[in-house]
């Protein structure tokens, strides 16, 4: 470090007695650094997430698979009676902030888990680029669009990214590939897909993050003219591409011959289409017409790719055969005929990759998707079968289904419900179609992330000091909690762990703002209901754990205690909507069930589903919209098209004309208390990984009817099972077209 001047020494003190930043020379004077080049940005710090969570499996999805003849042994020690996956590597999709998700793999017990598998061997993310984007969905209904508003959740997730503009997003992604390194395998690789607008950045975040720069793919995914007469048209995306040690796996792609291809690189005689290598002869170059084609793959290639002749009588024996070709120089290159090659060797520039229009079959109507060919070179090119891949950016769930066709393990996980669900929907459809064809696949479950920490959340400056931090959090949390309860209308109270407020004899739980409510925060109001004798509460949440409800329910039901959760909406933070009470707290929908018995076997019918939602309201469509106009909204559970012909008569149409148009997917466990949920945490005491069960059930989903987008019809009636004699829980579980997912349970005897 080079000595200060006087003079800069008295400068510096200057600075730091008027409070104010050090110039940009002082980072540089001040501390050693052997980085000659640095991403910087506001905020930027080297200490990335190191929470631990629990992984807590909510769902199982394994239909019995068609196994070989030759596999029997296999089949009896993997799998039970049921087609139930017993041991091995299961692979999972996980719901929840991926900062949060890596985190806990990275530092947890599901680490030693991804080591036994031999490492994270391929991670593949296409991250929100577009500053537009705002989460929120289309859904289809009665052939019209209805555009759903992101949850609580996703507007953070969003103002998290792009609040600062630049400077958010590349702290953002910047953190998460420092976890994505430390998890990713020594010898493992990994894609991240951007455009345009942030390529530059992501570009020099990876540069930092990741020493091995292999390759910057162009794929050409669009013709299509936008801004043509103020900007050159924007038609490819980037894909970098990197190692993390440089030892990384990698097998050779080849593409089809294409027009272009054979332009510059074939000749044609009578016998077909061919390519042209150049020759050696006892060592000396016999023909050398610029570097030689690597294009095909070539018998006995010596280096270079060119083709070795023991002597000079063997040039004139493929000369005789016809297999010579002699260039306008008169030097000899020897014919590789198309039928005989593999196929073009595929560049960094991908223009053979076509993108998904609205008829595709692959289409699920996801914004983001991308073509299942595209992950397919990917994961062809940088993992073998039997590899681990990962992509914490997941959406539909494209990287898990091709994965799952071309035999690799996987872990993806996305923030929203929806994606989940999507993913769900399509990696079952996968399912079916490997059974169908009498090919193997493994067994997938839905997690969530339990035991959240809420001080981690509710948004406080890591750059205060620890006693103002402390005192930010404690006012923001007030404030939160002040918000809420005036828009519920309740009265606030103190003296209570658990509760903030009263209403109607009511006592009210305030859930936090930018997580789920767990299973864990319910248990704690349920253990302060029994100290104090409390019977009736609300639980208000933005969102709520998959999986929750109705076990806990029905577990405080049985200790006298009446449990009503509701929806937060996003209305609460309008304040002329609480100023005028027309904030609704809605109800977690309902399900209605009705077993049939025969024999030993039963099949459950689905006979009612309510829901409670609401966005927007029909009295403010009417009041906003122009003559000629309409809007969609959701009004206590219906769905209505609000329009306004020429003249400004206003007419209503109700799209959800019946309760099965809500329901988008219902799935079956015949047993449900059969597979009991466990997770692993670290004993304070010890320090050592140990099993607890969280008194839950995981769901197994044993039957299911969905909706795609070819088949828009729905069973309501599921296939009879066969099942042991007695008494047993049978859990239905009903997810709706937002992605939401409700459940009940009940008893059957047989």
């Amino acid at each position: 470090m080079p000595r200060l001047t006087e003079q800069e020494q008295q400068e510096i003190i200057r600075f730091i007695e008027a409070d104010r930043p050090l110039p940009e020379k002082y980072r540089f004077l001040l501390f050693e650094d052997k980085r000659e080049v640095e991403l910087v940005w506001n905020g930027k710090t080297s200490e990335v997430c190191n929470i631990v969570l629990p992984f807590q499996v909510i769902e199982q999805v394994d239909e019995p698979r068609a196994e070989k003849p030759s596999d029997t042994a296999m089949q009896l020690s993997l799998f039970d009676e049921r087609g139930r996956q017993l041991k091995g590597w299961t692979n999972k999709l996980i719901w929840g902030d991926n900062k949060l998700i890596l985190s806990s793999l990275k530092n947890g017990p599901l680490r030693e888990e991804i080591e036994a598998q031999g490492g994270l061997k391929l991670i593949y993310i296409d991250p929100p680029f577009d500053v537009g984007a705002d989460f929120s969905m289309d859904i289809e209904i009665g052939g019209d669009t209805f555009t759903k508003k992101p949850n609580i959740l996703e507007e953070i997730a969003y103002r998290d990214t792009w609040g600062k503009g630049a400077d958010s997003f590349i702290a953002m992604i910047y953190e998460r590939l420092v976890l994505m390194r430390d998890l990713l395998a020594e010898d493992g690789s990994i894609y991240v897909h951007c455009d345009w607008r942030v390529n530059a950045f992501i570009r020099l975040a990876m540069d930092e993050v990741f020493a091995h720069f292999e390759n910057q793919i162009a794929w050409k995914r669009s013709a299509i003219a936008t801004n043509v007469k103020t900007q050159w048209r924007n038609s490819y995306d980037v894909i970098y591409f990197y190692s993390k040690d440089g030892a990384h796996h990698f097998n050779v792609q080849y593409g089809e011959y294409t027009e272009s291809s054979k332009k510059h690189y074939s000749k044609q005689d009578d016998k077909g289409i061919f390519r042209t290598v150049p020759l050696m002869v006892s060592g000396r170059t016999a023909g050398v017409s610029g570097q030689p084609w690597r294009g095909v793959e070539v018998a006995n290639r010596g280096k270079n790719g060119m083709h070795w002749l023991k002597n000079p009588d063997e040039l004139e024996r493929l000369d005789a055969e016809g297999l010579i070709y002699w260039n306008s120089k008169g030097i000899p290159e020897l014919k590789y005929y198309e039928k005989e090659a593999k196929g073009v060797y595929v560049s960094d520039y991908w223009d053979d990759i076509n993108v998904i229009n609205s008829m595709a079959s692959e289409s699920l109507g996801y914004a983001t998707q991308k073509p299942e060919a595209l992950l397919e070179r990917i994961i062809k090119a940088s993992s073998n079968e039997g590899d681990l891949v990962a992509d914490f950016f997941c959406g539909s769930g494209t990287t898990a289904a091709v994965a799952e066709k071309l035999g690799r393990k996987w872990i993806v996980s996305d923030l929203g419900k929806f994606g989940i669900h999507t993913t769900r929907k399509r990696l079952i459809g996968v399912q079916r179609q490997l059974k169908a064809e009498g090919k193997d696949y493994r067994a997938f479950e839905i997690l969530n992330l339990g035991k959240y920490e809420r001080q981690h959340y509710i948004g406080v400056n890591p750059n205060l000091r620890e006693a103002e931090q402390q005192k930010q959090l404690e006012e923001k949390e007030a404030a939160f909690l002040d918000l809420i309860l005036r828009a519920y209308r309740a009265e606030k109270t103190e003296g209570f762990p658990c509760f903030h407020g009263k209403k109607a004899g009511r006592l009210v739980a305030v859930g936090p703002v930018n997580l789920p409510v767990t299973r864990l925060f319910v248990e704690e109001i349920i253990l302060e209901c029994r100290k104090k004798h409390i019977t009736k509460v609300d639980i208000l949440g933005f969102e709520f754990e998959m999986g929750l409800f109705p076990n806990v329910l029905d577990e405080a039901r049985a200790k006298g205690i009446d449990i009503a959760p509701k929806y937060i909406p996003a209305d609460v933070f309008d304040k002329r909507a609480v100023e005028k009470n027309q904030v609704v707290f809605h109800d977690v929908a309902a399900i209605e069930v009705k077993p049939h018995v025969k024999k030993n076997s039963v099949a459950m019918e689905l006979t009612d589903f309510s829901v409670f939602y609401s966005q927007d309201s029909i009295a403010n469509a009417e009041a906003e919209i122009k003559n000629k106009g309409s809007r969609i909204v959701v009004e206590k559970g219906q769905i209505v098209k609000v329009s306004k012909d020429k003249d400004g008569i206003v007419t209503r149409e109700a799209l959800t004309r019946n309760w099965t148009d809500w329901i988008d997917y219902w799935s079956v466990d015949f047993d449900f208390e059969n597979k009991r949920e466990i997770i692993r945490v670290k004993n304070e005491d010890t320090g050592e990984w140990e099993e607890r069960w969280t008194g839950d059930y995981i769901f197994e989903n044993e039957w299911q009817s969905f909706r795609t987008k070819k088949d828009r019809s729905l069973e309501l009636k599921s296939v009879f099972h066969e099942c042991m004699p007695g008494r047993r829980k049978i859990a239905v579980k009903v997810v709706d077209i937002f992605g939401n997912d409700t459940m009940t349970i009940i008893e059957v005897s047989l």
